[in-house]
């Protein structure tokens, strides 16, 4: 049952109860009667006050209305949420940018709450492992999934076992990020365009690494290679971090990355960022030009994480976590540790977050379709 025919058989229900309790209330009068012991319930006629075959259909009525009401969550139960730990699961092996927004929200969270956030981190199949467990979770609040493009990226490329839109309910967007593009000091080119040109220059001679086929990097940088008229060989990597090595030691020449793991590599001078790739420039590298502003005229991609629940978690649990994550979002120190490393505090209604998510699958699988890209298990 979705949740707008939840709501319409729970209020169909509460009409029936009010007419048969018309003077103490549904919930009042439901959970008086309902508590009472069976052989006080035998009686069809002093549960309604009336006799007869009316009764008789009335006493069917209410052993209908108890049953189902009884799995209806009374608002003493929903003040009570959350009741113990929840669970963030995260897509990503620990350390990655997800996984240090999603500690830094967590635990700002666990403060407000008085419960636990406890990040469970599901790496693998790019998030296809954690998608399936957290569709899988009971729908009572206490599993929430951590997702972003990938998610909505991989079942434009492979079968997978879920659906966004089917299988989870949104909660809010946290936030936006920026990739740096960044080069090896090998790579005679300061800036975006000098990349551009030295790849037209040699082409098919350039590698670039992203972290799997697929993946939000690999689609970006194949725009970029489209928008840019140039040649260039795509080499995935099972992890961001297994790709920084390589582009240091020269394997590959380019890639892009996000700010959080590229800027130890940058500050350290071992590698060079050109630009970063959204609409605006970072706080964490205020020097640096966006891709737009460097020549290439209407690219602006960004990496995004949004939450989710499993679809059926009731109403007033989703209403809750979207008011207290964003609440946590608007705190200065969250919203200040989020931008040193990169990354803007959104805050969105779960509305707003579907929306996304929808444009986000139309933006990606058009890039797949004139990139030629192809799913390879």
């Amino acid at each position: 049952m979705n949740r707008s025919s939840f709501i319409i058989h729970r209020s169909s229900l509460r009409e029936a109860l009010e007419s048969l309790f018309p003077l103490r209330g549904a919930r009042r009068g439901f959970e008086e009667h309902c508590s009472e012991p069976p052989s006080a319930q035998s009686d069809a006629a002093d549960w309604a006050g009336t006799g007869g075959d009316r009764g008789g259909a009335q006493k069917s009525a209410l052993i209908l209305l108890c049953a189902t009401l009884a799995t209806i969550p009374s608002p003493a139960q929903a003040q009570q949420y959350p009741a113990k730990p929840v669970r963030l699961i995260v897509p990503i092996s620990a350390g990655g940018g997800l996984d240090t927004i999603a500690r830094a929200v967590g635990q700002k969270m666990t403060e407000n709450l008085g419960q636990a956030i406890v990040v469970d981190n599901r790496g693998g199949a790019s998030g296809t492992i954690a998608a399936e467990a957290a569709k899988f979770a009971a729908p009572d609040g206490y599993t929430v999934l951590m997702t972003s493009a990938t998610l909505v990226i991989r079942p434009l490329l492979y079968k997978v076992p879920y659906d966004l839109a089917r299988d989870f309910a949104p909660i809010t967007q946290l936030s936006t990020q920026s990739y740096l593009l960044m080069v090896g000091n090998a790579v005679p080119a300061k800036s975006v365009a000098e990349l551009v040109a030295h790849a037209r220059a040699n082409p098919g001679k350039l590698n670039y690494g992203s972290v799997g086929n697929g993946s939000q990097i690999h689609l970006l940088t194949e725009l970029f290679r489209t928008m840019t008229k140039t040649q260039v060989i795509h080499v995935p990597y099972k992890g961001i971090t297994n790709a920084y090595p390589d582009l240091i030691s020269g394997n590959i020449q380019f890639m892009f990355g996000s700010v959080i793991t590229g800027q130890p590599h940058v500050k350290s001078q071992r590698i060079r960022a050109l630009a970063v790739s959204g609409p605006k420039r970072v706080k964490a590298f205020p020097e640096l030009p966006t891709v737009a502003e460097a020549g290439v005229k209407g690219f602006s991609v960004t990496q995004w994480y949004g939450l989710l629940v499993p679809v059926g978690t009731p109403g007033e649990i989703v209403d809750f976590l979207n008011k207290e994550f964003n609440k946590t979002l608007r705190q200065p120190e969250v919203a200040a540790r989020l931008a040193a490393e990169g990354s803007e505090a959104v805050g969105s209604t779960p509305q707003q977050l579907a929306a996304h998510i929808k444009a986000e699958r139309v933006r990606w699988a058009k890039v797949i379709k004139e990139a030629g890209i192809k799913g390879e298990e």
